[in-house]
């Protein structure tokens, strides 16, 4: 029989399967759209009678990820956009009073598009975990700055579910005292801001980033330039008042125009360093509000002493980019050196390298290792694995408790041209190998993927979770303990340290 529980809003009717009860498509917050449009999250309406929540929800506005490099590999029929997108997906094995431990997923997609339809909770509550997965503001709607407008509405809209889940998760059985917000890529971004964010203090006791930290945020005159631009694009003045008349269509349009424009002439001068080299130009700003200040800092001042932390990257995390675009049998010296015009954001130099004293290094690391090999190494550092470091650094400073990981199995598809590449690690974590390429990712699993390393790390997960520990030492500036986690899992203290000393004064 489907259970009926009543959250502060109203009632809500969930279905069974398998001893697991599912909520999905509940709103967490009002409908960002009309009047509240380009705001801060408000309050859900309350309704009466009983809520069906059977089905995921609507996404927030976004374009669809086909086509490129994400074509395959995202399950992007399943992202329907709608008005009532601020809303989340709950797993459970007992709504009511069991006061099990709590996981929020916040989904990744480069900050431009994201869906809780993607993943399947499921697994988590089998094993005595509540699993929330949100919804959230991506893009122009989330991460346009004006001066006249309220900025990082799309981490205003993660606060306002992790308020929502502490208001309401007891009802589904979870406990609102221990939960654990974890997310990969652009979900484990967030997370390394939400570190520093005050706003977020105390709503969360634990956090797991996956192929992503602190490091991902616009100094806020970047951000106003770029809004600035995107105006431009539009015809009309950087203000509130003209952003909101424009169509959303219309808005998803000019952003795309917006990103192809920074793609084909990615100064720096123009754009910033960080838009360029991340290839995002909307995500997260520093606003000296919701964000007060340089994540990192706040971090190793202590913002974020009270929470546990597990944070880790893919061994070969941007090969997913540079293969699935073919791009990695396209580079050459040349590229690497910045000296071809037209490749120039796929340079060492790009990403702050010298490459005179860079370049050589990665060739003494990787002595087989092709141009496009070495390119993927650097890119690798500079997005996921540096700042992961530069985290565990900050965190562990303050004493707070600090574990790191390093998923090492390579996709064995296309030859093994993928490697152990972004995102891979996801329906590991999940335990959903059997899904195949219905979910994210799935199409890079292959024919028979290790189902001996997604019980390690899902039972991980799960442990850190529940108690703060995932079953392995913990990070240290002395050793940096680091679990490699493959078909044999084991511990490396310091791994590719000569990588981390290069980056050293520059990421």
């Amino acid at each position: 029989m489907n259970a009926v529980v009543k959250t502060r809003y109203g009632e809500v009717r969930g279905s069974v399967a398998d001893g697991v009860h599912a909520f999905k498509g509940i709103p967490y917050a009002a409908p960002p759209f009309g009047a509240n449009r380009l705001r801060a999250p408000q309050p859900v309406k309350p309704w009466t009678g009983i809520r069906d929540a059977i089905d995921d929800g609507p996404v927030a506005p976004q374009f669809q990820a086909t086509g490129g490099p994400a074509e395959g590999f995202i399950p992007s029929g399943r992202a329907v956009p709608g008005e009532d997108c601020l809303n989340l997906n709950i797993w459970t094995p007992e709504p009511g009073s069991a006061c099990l431990p709590v996981m929020i997923w916040i989904t990744g997609g480069q900050f431009e598009f994201a869906s809780a339809a993607w993943y399947d909770g499921s697994r988590f509550a089998r094993d005595g975990v509540v699993c929330v997965a949100i919804n959230y503001r991506v893009g122009a709607e989330g991460f346009l700055y004006l001066r006249d407008r309220i900025a990082n509405r799309g981490l205003l809209d993660q606060i306002a579910a992790m308020e929502w889940v502490r208001e309401n998760i007891a009802a589904f059985g979870g406990d609102p005292d221990n939960v654990t917000i974890c997310g990969e890529s652009a979900g484990a971004m967030s997370i390394g801001t939400q570190l520093a964010v005050p706003r977020a203090e105390g709503l969360f006791r634990r956090a797991i980033m996956e192929s992503g930290a602190a490091h991902h945020v616009l100094p806020a005159a970047d951000a106003l330039r770029i809004g600035e631009y995107l105006a431009e694009k539009l015809g009309i003045a950087p203000t509130l008042e003209a952003m909101v008349a424009v169509p959303v269509d219309r808005m998803l349009a000019a952003q795309m125009e917006l990103k192809a424009d920074m793609m084909a002439h990615p100064d720096p001068e123009r754009w910033g360093i960080e838009a360029v080299a991340s290839a995002m130009p909307l995500h997260p700003v520093i606003d000296g509000d919701v964000i007060p200040t340089v994540p990192l800092e706040r971090i190793r001042a202590g913002s974020a002493a009270s929470v546990d932390v597990l944070v880790g990257t893919n061994v070969d995390d941007w090969r997913l980019f540079r293969a699935a675009s073919g791009e990695i049998n396209q580079v050459t010296d040349r590229v690497l050196t910045g000296d071809v015009a037209e490749y120039g954001y796929l340079s060492a130099a790009a990403y702050g390298l010298p490459f005179e004293r860079a370049l050589p290094a990665y060739h003494t690391e990787y002595p087989f290792a092709t141009p496009g090999d070495l390119l993927v190494a650097i890119q690798t550092d500079w997005w996921c694995r540096i700042p992961a470091i530069r985290l565990a650094d900050a965190h562990v400073s303050n004493k707070s408790r600090t574990y790191m990981y390093e998923f090492a199995w390579r996709s064995p598809v296309a030859n093994g041209l993928f490697g152990a590449c972004h995102a891979l690690e996801i329906p590991f974590v999940f335990d959903t190998l059997d899904q195949g390429p219905t979910q994210m990712i799935g199409n890079l699993l292959g024919d028979n993927p290790p189902q001996q390393l997604a019980s390690t790390m899902h039972s991980a997960w799960i442990s850190f979770i529940t108690r703060g520990d995932p079953g392995w030492s913990e990070y240290e500036l002395s050793r940096r303990a680091t679990m490699r986690l493959d078909i044999i899992s084991e511990i490396e203290n310091d791994p590719r340290s000569a990588e981390r000393t290069l980056w050293e004064g520059v990421r």
